[in-house]
C-alpha cells in the first residue's frame, strides 16, 4: 500500500478517527477519549455532564438484543486443491501453505444466492423459534446479489413473510455482517424493533478469474444467518462496535465495472457494463488486516470494557490462515480459542462469520453466555469489529 506518509501508517488510528461504535450503555463516537451518549443519563464528555433532557440527541429506548437462533447453508459441489491443479498452475501444498485453505463450495446446477440465504435464514429462524411473520426486519449482507437493486424482499417473499416488513440489502463486501449486526442492534435499541433477521451471503464463484492462481484459490460461496431478539438492557448480547472504512484502499482489492465497455462519451446508447474480475493485491491486503484488525478489536474490547482475557472465542473473517494467525498472535489469544474453518470452505466474504458460528454454535463449542469477539475486513476497504454474547 502506501509509503509512509500514505494509508496504511502507524497513525492510522488517528487518521481514521472518530470512529463509530456503540456499547451496552449507548452510541458511541471516538475521538482518542471516547465520547458517550448514555440512555439513562444524557452524554458524558471531558468530564461535562449534560442531562437527557437538555441534549439534543433523541433518547434510545432502553432495550438490549441477543443471538437467539443462527443457521448456515453451502453449496453441493466441493471443489479441492487437487481439482484446482488441473485447472491453473498450482498444487494442494502450494495452497494450503500459503492460506490454510483445502476445500471451498461452488453453486452449480440451480443453486443460486437467493437459495443459500432462504435455507440458512430458514434454520436460523427454527432455532429462534420465530416466525417468518413475527420479522420487523431483514438485512441481507451481500455483495453478489442476483438482482442489481437488490434481493432482501425476494428473500423476504421466499420465506413466506406476509406482513411487508422491511428487507433490504447491505454491502460491505466481507465486512458485511459485522454491518449488519451493528444495523439491526440500531433498528432494536434506537427504533423498538422485536425481531430481525440478519444473513450473510455472497457467491464470489461469479467474479473470480478462475486462470489467476492469486485469487482463484481463495474464494467460495455460502450463507449464514443470525436472528436477534430485543430483550431487558441488562440481558443485552452485543456489547460493543467499532466500525471503518478507507476508500484510499480500495484499489488493492476490488471488482470495479470495465472501463473499456462503456464506450466514449459521445456514444449513445453506451455499451452495456460488465464487471471485472476480482482484482487483489495480495501483500498490501495482508498487511492492511494484520495492522488494522487488532486496533479495531481493541477499540471494540475498550468500549465492551472488556479485555482478551475476558473473550471465549475469537472468531475472525475467514480470508487466509496466515491473517487469523497473526492476528491471534498480536491478540495474545491461544489457537484453541480462534474459531476457524476456513480449511473447508474458503474465503465465502461476507458469510463467513455468520457460517464459523454456526458450525461452532451446532457442534457445542459455543455455549450459551459465551463471549466472542468477532471482525470482518475486506474490500472499500471496510473493517469492523463486534463484542458479543451468544444466547
Amino acid at each position: 500500500m502506501a509509503k509512509a506518509s500514505g494509508f496504511f501508517t502507524p497513525s492510522l488510528r488517528t487518521k481514521i478517527q472518530p470512529s463509530i461504535g456503540v456499547s451496552r450503555s449507548g452510541f458511541c463516537l471516538s475521538e482518542g477519549i471516547f465520547k458517550r451518549v448514555v440512555c439513562s443519563s444524557g452524554i458524558e464528555s471531558a468530564g461535562t455532564h449534560v442531562s437527557s433532557s437538555q441534549s439534543r440527541i433523541p433518547k434510545l429506548v432502553n432495550k438490549g438484543c441477543k443471538l437467539v437462533g443462527c443457521g448456515s447453508a453451502v453449496p453441493s459441489l466441493s471443489v479441492s486443491n487437487d481439482d484446482l491443479a488441473k485447472i491453473v498452475d498450482t498444487s494442494d501444498e502450494w495452497i494450503s501453505v500459503r492460506t490454510g485453505i483445502r476445500n471451498r463450495r461452488v453453486i452449480s446446477g440451480k443453486e443460486n444466492l437467493r437459495n443459500l440465504a432462504v435455507e440458512a435464514a430458514k434454520k436460523a429462524l427454527k432455532m429462534a423459534n420465530v416466525e417468518p411473520d413475527d420479522l420487523d426486519l431483514i438485512l441481507l449482507c451481500t455483495s453478489t446479489p442476483e438482482d442489481i437493486f437488490g434481493d432482501a424482499p425476494k428473500v423476504q417473499r421466499e420465506l413466506g413473510c406476509t406482513k411487508s416488513q422491511l428487507a433490504h440489502d447491505i454491502t460491505a463486501a466481507c465486512s458485511g455482517f459485522v454491518l449488519g449486526l451493528f444495523s439491526a442492534s440500531c433498528y432494536i435499541k434506537g427504533g423498538g424493533f422485536r425481531n430481525v433477521l440478519v444473513i450473510g451471503a455472497d457467491v464470489m464463484s461469479r467474479f473470480v478469474d478462475w486462470t489467476d492462481r492469486g485469487t482463484c484459490i481463495l474464494f467460495g460461496d455460502a450463507a449464514g444467518a443470525v436472528v436477534l431478539q430485543a430483550c431487558d438492557a441488562e440481558e443485552d448480547g452485543l456489547l460493543s462496535f467499532d466500525l471503518h472504512s478507507d476508500g484510499e484502499g480500495a484499489r488493492h482489492l476490488g471488482a470495479p465495472i470495465n472501463d473499456n465497455e462503456n464506450g466514449s462519451v459521445l456514444e449513445f446508447p453506451p455499451n452495456r457494463p460488465s464487471y471485472a474480475c476480482i482484482q487483489m493485491n495480495g501483500k498490501e491486503v495482508f498487511r492492511f488486516a494484520v495492522r488494522c484488525v487488532p486496533q479495531s478489536i481493541e477499540s471494540a474490547l475498550e468500549k465492551a470494557g472488556l479485555t482478551a482475557s475476558n473473550i471465549d472465542w475469537l472468531l475472525l473473517h475467514q480470508a487466509n490462515q496466515r491473517i487469523i494467525d497473526a492476528v491471534a498472535t498480536r491478540l495474545e489469544f491461544p489457537p484453541e480459542k480462534v474459531i476457524s474453518n476456513l480449511a473447508n470452505y474458503g474465503n465465502t466474504s461476507a458469510a463467513s462469520i455468520p457460517l464459523a458460528l454456526d458450525e461452532a454454535v451446532r457442534s457445542g463449542k459455543v455455549k450459551p453466555g459465551h463471549t466472542i469477539t468477532a471482525a470482518g475486513f475486506g474490500a472499500g476497504l471496510t473493517w469492523g469489529s463486534a463484542v458479543i454474547r451468544w444466547g
